[in-house]
Order: structure tokens, then C-alpha cells, then sequence
């Protein structure tokens, strides 16, 4: 099978701290988010075994049928206006799945429309580009900043990273991450956590349809969805060069409108166990789509297969794979995600600044995304490109062409 000649440890590696990275850093939203709703622990962990599959059959499936990496994650910033809204508006866990399944027939109708592709055709490619790195740098700059509580840990990562990129530079991160967990070991800093060894069961919730909760609920969750993940998961797609006409390889690329579908659909069937809504990724796209998960790119779809099976794991098994995880401590998940995501921001970055004209609203959209900025509710991604767009507007409106 041509997929085991393609794998590699390094896609692996990239795969697996996508699902770290994924997992850990938000987990704690989405618990929130299902306690919002008065969730019991066996329907929080039907939320984990919906989301899991979800994104992991989303996410396997199309990468392996496409032979391209194709990323699918839960809504981050959506969970957070779930946990807000929840707490303000006394919803029912049953009120929650209805808006999540209308949500999800919003994202199908965009979807299978296209027109949210059609918008991104219209974004220049160094403000995609600069939105993408603005996404990524938080993560880079906590990677540096973690060395506030761990310093050793951190400036061990960062020599191992270095000496790797100089002598073994496929494996760089993958050895950065073992060095690390042997560090932790031996000074025994890993995280006590209660690890329950039993597959994950999942709970349905029958859903209930009202104008309220499609307002504070499904709606908000649309558009933080569409425009804080799908947005900049585009953008992590461009920039990695697969949605192109012509993408890596010589093939077609990502079919995003059909992703876009497929992430909808897959959230509408699985909403009542617990998936309030999948989306395309940024960041743990940006750590499988780049030169660290594979040199070449018609194989770094190995990396995203890999993470998807992962995933799948982590539905099955929800509270023994999180207990494994959260067991990790905050510092090493900061720095591995931070230096994976190294080579992918200084990628944006050198396209956002290439050209003289569009420069200075490259950088305005990098530093407003970088900002974290939320207005009405909505992500500093989306204000990012509304910043950037508006000076490019500023400076070439009918600006006479030069011959």
C-alpha cells in the first residue's frame, strides 16, 4: 500500500503533536462549554468520542482519498461562546444540540454553495499569508515564554531543536519531543492525572429547535466558526501550497468548498453525542503541512493520516487518551507547538512581506491577528483581514499604475 511507502517517523511525529497540541491546549474550553449545559461526566465524555471521530474520520478519509494533507478541528473560539452563552442563557443541553445542528446546516449551505471559497479567492495572498502567521506566532511566542516557569526544560528543547535542524533535520522536532519527555521523566514532572482504561459510550441528546437558541447560539457559533478557524485554516491550506490550481505534486488541490461540506454534514450527524462543530485547522494543519512532517509534499499527507487515526484513538478511548495527555505539563506542550510551528511562520511571513506594495497591510493584518483582539464577539482573525484589506484599499485606490 502506497501510504506505508510514504510514512514516516517524522510524519508521525507531526501528527502526533498536532493531537497534543489540539487536545491540550483547549481541552479545558470544551469541558467548560458541555458544563455550561449541565452535562453529566458520561455525556462530557460522549462529547470527547463525537468530537474525536468526528475529526478524525474527517481528517483521515479525505487525506488519504486526496493523497493531500487535509486538517479538520473542533471550534476553539466556538466552545468558548458555547461556555459564555450557556452560563448567560439557561439552555438546555437539548436547546445546545439543536443550535449545533443548525450551525452545521449553515456550514453545509456555505459549503456546498461555495461561496466562502469564493471570498478567500478574492484575499491577496500576502494578507492570507500574513493572517496565517499572525495565527501562528501566538503559539511560536509561547513557546519562548514558557521558559518563564521551566526554564531548563525549555532551553534543553531549543538546543535539541537546533542540533537536530543542523544534523538530522527531517527528525528535529520528533527528537526535540523525546528529549523532552525523558527530561519530564527523570525529574518526574509529569502531571498526576486519573486514567480510566474503558472505551468512550456514546450518549445521545435529542435535540430542540428554537428561535432563541439559533440566535445566541447557532448564530454566533457560525460566524466565530467561519471566521476565527475556517478562515485562517484556508489560509494554513494556501500557504502550504495544496490549494492551489496546480498544488504540490502536480495534482489538483485541496477541494476546500467539499471539506467545508464535509465538516458540516459531519457535525450534523454526530451533534447529538456532543460535536458542537469541526471546522478546517490552522495550527495543527500548519505542523502537518510543512517541511518538518515530511521533505517531500505529495507525502506529508502521511502526517495528517497519521494524526486522524490519532484522533479516532481519542474518540474510542476519550478519558484514557486525554488522561495520558493532560499529563503532559503546559511548558512542554507550549515549546514543541511553538518550535514545530517555526519554519510554517517564517513561510507567512516571507510572503506577506515579498512585496513592496502590499508590505504595510501585510503587516498590519499580522499584528492585529497577532493582537488577539475579539470585537462583537469575534476573533482577531477576522479583524485581521478587515484591517488589512482596509489598507490595501487606502493605498491603491486609484493609485495611477507605474509602466
Amino acid at each position: 500500500m502506497r501510504f506505508f511507502r510514504d510514512w514516516s517517523i517524522s510524519a508521525f511525529s507531526a501528527g502526533f503533536v498536532a493531537v497534543l497540541v489540539g487536545f491540550t491546549s483547549s481541552i479545558a474550553i470544551v469541558f467548560q462549554a458541555a458544563q455550561a449545559f449541565g452535562a453529566t461526566p458520561e455525556v462530557m465524555a460522549s462529547w470527547m468520542w463525537a468530537i474525536g471521530l468526528g475529526m478524525g474520520l474527517c481528517t483521515l478519509v479525505p487525506s488519504l482519498w486526496l493523497r493531500k494533507p487535509v486538517m479538520v478541528a473542533w471550534s476553539t473560539p466556538g466552545a468558548a461562546v458555547l461556555a459564555s452563552a450557556g452560563l448567560a442563557g439557561g439552555f438546555t443541553m437539548s436547546d445546545a444540540v439543536g443550535a449545533f445542528m443548525m450551525c452545521a446546516t449553515l456550514i453545509v449551505l456555505v459549503g456546498a454553495t461555495g461561496w466562502f471559497e469564493k471570498l478567500m479567492d478574492r484575499i491577496p495572498a500576502a494578507i492570507a499569508s500574513a493572517l496565517l502567521a499572525g495565527v501562528l506566532a501566538r503559539f511560536g511566542l509561547s513557546a519562548f515564554t514558557a521558559a518563564q516557569t521551566a526554564l531548563p526544560l525549555v532551553v534543553l528543547m531549543l538546543i535539541s531543536y537546533l542540533a537536530g535542524k543542523r544534523f538530522l533535520p527531517r527528525y528535529a522536532v520528533p527528537l526535540t519531543l523525546l528529549v523532552a519527555i525523558v527530561f519530564v521523566a527523570l525529574n518526574h514532572g509529569f502531571l498526576q492525572t486519573e486514567i480510566q482504561y474503558a472505551l468512550t459510550m456514546p450518549v445521545w441528546v435529542t435535540p430542540a429547535f428554537s428561535v432563541s437558541a439559533f440566535v445566541s447560539l447557532a448564530l454566533p457559533l457560525f460566524i466565530v466558526t467561519m471566521a476565527s478557524q475556517n478562515l485562517p485554516g484556508v489560509a494554513a491550506i494556501k500557504a502550504a501550497g495544496y490549494g492551489d490550481e496546480r498544488a504540490k505534486g502536480g495534482d489538483a488541490g485541496i477541494p476546500i468548498s467539499a471539506i467545508i461540506t464535509l465538516t458540516g454534514l459531519c457535525t450534523l450527524l454526530l451533534a447529538p453525542f456532543g460535536a458542537f462543530s469541526l471546522n478546517l485547522s490552522a495550527i495543527t494543519a500548519a505542523i502537518c503541512t510543512g517541511p518538518e512532517a515530511h521533505v517531500d509534499p505529495q507525502r506529508r499527507y502521511t502526517a495528517a493520516v497519521s494524526c486522524g487515526g490519532l484522533y479516532v484513538l481519542v474518540g474510542l478511548f476519550g478519558a484514557t487518551i486525554i488522561g495520558v495527555l493532560t499529563a503532559f505539563p503546559k511548558e512542554l506542550v507550549a515549546a514543541i507547538a511553538g518550535l514545530a510551528l517555526l519554519g510554517s511562520i517564517a513561510g507567512g511571513l516571507r510572503v506577506a512581506l515579498d512585496k513592496d506594495l502590499d508590505r504595510e497591510a501585510a503587516i498590519i493584518t499580522f499584528l492585529v491577528t497577532l493582537s488577539g483582539v475579539t470585537v462583537a464577539g469575534v476573533g482577531s482573525a477576522f479583524w485581521g483581514v478587515v484591517a488589512g484589506a482596509l489598507a490595501l484599499a487606502v493605498q491603491h485606490w486609484h493609485k495611477p499604475q507605474t509602466v
